[in-house]
Protein backbone atom coordinates (compact mmCIF):
# COMPACT_ATOMS: atom_id res chain seq x y z
CA UNK A 1 0.00 0.00 0.00
CA UNK A 2 1.33 3.40 -1.01
CA UNK A 3 -0.05 6.64 0.33
CA UNK A 4 0.60 10.07 -1.16
CA UNK A 5 -1.02 13.46 -0.91
CA UNK A 6 -0.59 14.03 -4.63
CA UNK A 7 -0.35 11.57 -7.50
CA UNK A 8 2.68 13.46 -8.77
CA UNK A 9 4.49 12.25 -5.65
CA UNK A 10 4.62 8.72 -7.09
CA UNK A 11 6.81 8.01 -10.12
CA UNK A 12 5.09 6.98 -13.36
CA UNK A 13 6.26 3.32 -13.47
CA UNK A 14 4.72 2.72 -10.05
CA UNK A 15 1.58 4.69 -10.89
CA UNK A 16 0.92 2.46 -13.88
CA UNK A 17 0.93 -0.63 -11.64
CA UNK A 18 -1.33 0.66 -8.92
CA UNK A 19 -4.98 1.39 -8.35
CA UNK A 20 -5.73 4.90 -7.16
CA UNK A 21 -8.34 5.21 -4.45
CA UNK A 22 -9.40 8.73 -3.61
CA UNK A 23 -10.91 9.41 -0.23
CA UNK A 24 -13.83 11.76 0.10
CA UNK A 25 -13.77 14.45 2.77
CA UNK A 26 -14.92 13.33 6.19
CA UNK A 27 -18.17 14.73 7.58
CA UNK A 28 -17.83 17.73 9.84
CA UNK A 29 -19.23 15.86 12.86
CA UNK A 30 -16.59 13.11 12.60
CA UNK A 31 -13.74 15.61 12.38
CA UNK A 32 -15.13 17.66 15.28
CA UNK A 33 -15.55 14.58 17.48
CA UNK A 34 -11.99 13.42 16.88
CA UNK A 35 -10.49 16.86 17.40
CA UNK A 36 -12.45 17.30 20.64
CA UNK A 37 -11.20 13.90 21.83
CA UNK A 38 -7.59 14.81 21.04
CA UNK A 39 -7.90 18.26 22.64
CA UNK A 40 -9.42 16.81 25.80
CA UNK A 41 -6.65 14.22 26.14
CA UNK A 42 -3.96 16.85 25.53
CA UNK A 43 -5.43 19.36 27.97
CA UNK A 44 -6.29 21.91 25.30
CA UNK A 45 -9.50 23.93 25.30
CA UNK A 46 -10.92 24.33 21.81
CA UNK A 47 -13.92 26.48 20.89
CA UNK A 48 -16.60 25.52 18.37
CA UNK A 49 -15.55 28.48 16.20
CA UNK A 50 -11.99 27.14 16.20
CA UNK A 51 -13.22 23.73 15.05
CA UNK A 52 -15.21 25.41 12.27
CA UNK A 53 -12.12 27.33 11.16
CA UNK A 54 -9.99 24.18 11.18
CA UNK A 55 -12.60 22.29 9.15
CA UNK A 56 -12.85 25.18 6.72
CA UNK A 57 -9.09 25.21 6.26
CA UNK A 58 -8.67 21.43 5.93
CA UNK A 59 -11.83 20.66 3.95
CA UNK A 60 -12.52 17.38 5.76
CA UNK A 61 -8.97 15.97 5.68
CA UNK A 62 -8.49 14.44 9.15
CA UNK A 63 -4.70 14.32 8.94
CA UNK A 64 -4.51 18.01 8.09
CA UNK A 65 -7.12 18.83 10.75
CA UNK A 66 -5.09 17.11 13.46
CA UNK A 67 -1.95 18.92 12.28
CA UNK A 68 -3.83 22.24 12.29
CA UNK A 69 -5.04 21.63 15.84
CA UNK A 70 -1.50 20.77 16.91
CA UNK A 71 -0.10 23.94 15.35
CA UNK A 72 -2.81 26.09 16.97
CA UNK A 73 -2.25 24.40 20.35
CA UNK A 74 1.43 25.38 20.24
CA UNK A 75 0.33 29.02 20.02
CA UNK A 76 -2.18 28.82 22.89
CA UNK A 77 -3.72 26.19 25.19
CA UNK A 78 -7.06 27.91 24.59
CA UNK A 79 -7.64 27.46 20.86
CA UNK A 80 -10.04 30.02 19.39
CA UNK A 81 -10.91 30.96 15.83
CA UNK A 82 -8.42 33.84 15.99
CA UNK A 83 -5.64 31.54 17.23
CA UNK A 84 -6.34 29.07 14.41
CA UNK A 85 -6.33 31.83 11.79
CA UNK A 86 -3.06 33.28 13.07
CA UNK A 87 -1.38 29.87 13.41
CA UNK A 88 -2.41 28.68 9.95
CA UNK A 89 -1.77 31.93 8.09
CA UNK A 90 -5.37 32.50 7.11
CA UNK A 91 -8.02 35.11 7.75
CA UNK A 92 -10.60 34.35 10.42
CA UNK A 93 -13.62 33.03 8.44
CA UNK A 94 -15.98 35.24 10.49
CA UNK A 95 -13.86 38.34 9.87
CA UNK A 96 -13.55 37.57 6.16
CA UNK A 97 -17.32 37.06 5.90
CA UNK A 98 -17.91 40.48 7.48
CA UNK A 99 -15.36 42.07 5.15
CA UNK A 100 -16.90 40.50 2.05
CA UNK A 101 -20.36 41.63 3.12
CA UNK A 102 -18.94 45.13 3.50
CA UNK A 103 -17.34 44.89 0.03
CA UNK A 104 -20.50 43.84 -1.81
CA UNK A 105 -23.16 45.67 0.23
CA UNK A 106 -21.47 48.45 2.20
CA UNK A 107 -18.34 50.56 1.92
CA UNK A 108 -15.92 49.15 -0.64
CA UNK A 109 -13.14 51.41 0.65
CA UNK A 110 -13.50 50.09 4.19
CA UNK A 111 -13.41 46.49 2.92
CA UNK A 112 -10.32 47.21 0.80
CA UNK A 113 -8.57 48.65 3.85
CA UNK A 114 -9.42 45.54 5.86
CA UNK A 115 -8.12 43.24 3.12
CA UNK A 116 -4.92 45.27 2.93
CA UNK A 117 -4.60 44.80 6.69
CA UNK A 118 -4.92 41.03 6.33
CA UNK A 119 -1.89 41.05 4.04
CA UNK A 120 0.24 43.83 5.53
CA UNK A 121 -0.45 43.34 9.23
CA UNK A 122 -1.68 39.76 9.39
CA UNK A 123 0.88 38.31 7.01
CA UNK A 124 -1.74 36.35 5.07
CA UNK A 125 -0.84 35.64 1.45
CA UNK A 126 -2.99 36.91 -1.38
CA UNK A 127 -3.44 33.38 -2.73
CA UNK A 128 -4.83 32.18 0.60
CA UNK A 129 -7.17 35.18 0.72
CA UNK A 130 -8.48 34.58 -2.81
CA UNK A 131 -9.10 30.89 -2.00
CA UNK A 132 -11.01 31.85 1.13
CA UNK A 133 -12.96 34.49 -0.80
CA UNK A 134 -13.95 31.85 -3.34
CA UNK A 135 -15.34 29.55 -0.63
CA UNK A 136 -17.20 32.37 1.08
CA UNK A 137 -18.61 33.92 -2.09
CA UNK A 138 -20.23 30.65 -3.09
CA UNK A 139 -22.07 30.68 0.25
CA UNK A 140 -23.69 34.03 -0.45
CA UNK A 141 -27.45 34.13 -0.29
CA UNK A 142 -27.97 34.90 -3.98
CA UNK A 143 -29.82 33.26 -6.83
CA UNK A 144 -28.16 30.06 -8.02
CA UNK A 145 -27.60 31.26 -11.59
CA UNK A 146 -25.34 34.06 -10.29
CA UNK A 147 -22.95 31.76 -8.42
CA UNK A 148 -21.14 30.41 -11.52
CA UNK A 149 -20.52 33.99 -12.64
CA UNK A 150 -19.08 34.83 -9.21
CA UNK A 151 -16.91 31.70 -9.31
CA UNK A 152 -15.62 32.71 -12.75
CA UNK A 153 -14.70 36.21 -11.57
CA UNK A 154 -12.82 34.84 -8.56
CA UNK A 155 -11.13 32.17 -10.72
CA UNK A 156 -9.88 34.83 -13.14
CA UNK A 157 -8.31 36.74 -10.26
CA UNK A 158 -6.80 33.56 -8.82
CA UNK A 159 -5.27 32.69 -12.19
CA UNK A 160 -3.87 36.20 -12.62
CA UNK A 161 -2.23 36.02 -9.19
CA UNK A 162 -0.71 32.65 -10.07
CA UNK A 163 0.69 34.21 -13.24
CA UNK A 164 2.40 36.95 -11.27
CA UNK A 165 -0.11 39.79 -11.21
CA UNK A 166 -0.29 42.01 -8.13
CA UNK A 167 -2.44 40.11 -5.64
CA UNK A 168 -4.23 42.95 -3.91
CA UNK A 169 -5.11 44.59 -7.22
CA UNK A 170 -6.64 41.33 -8.44
CA UNK A 171 -8.60 40.84 -5.21
CA UNK A 172 -9.95 44.41 -5.27
CA UNK A 173 -10.86 44.06 -8.94
CA UNK A 174 -12.65 40.76 -8.39
CA UNK A 175 -14.64 42.14 -5.46
CA UNK A 176 -15.58 45.23 -7.48
CA UNK A 177 -16.82 43.00 -10.33
CA UNK A 178 -18.83 40.85 -7.91
CA UNK A 179 -20.29 43.99 -6.33
CA UNK A 180 -21.32 45.32 -9.75
CA UNK A 181 -22.77 41.91 -10.71
CA UNK A 182 -24.84 41.67 -7.53
CA UNK A 183 -26.16 45.21 -7.97
CA UNK A 184 -27.33 44.34 -11.49
CA UNK A 185 -29.42 41.31 -10.45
Amino acid sequence: ILLANYVSGIIEPIQSRTVMIRFSPLPKEAVFARLRYIAENEGVKVSDDALEAIYEFTQGDMRRAINALQIAATVSKAVTEEVVAKALGMVSPRLLRETLYEAVKGSFGKAATQIYGFVADGGVGELEIIKQIHREMLRLDVQEYVKPEIAYIIAEAHYAILRGAHGLTQIYGALAKVRRLLKSV
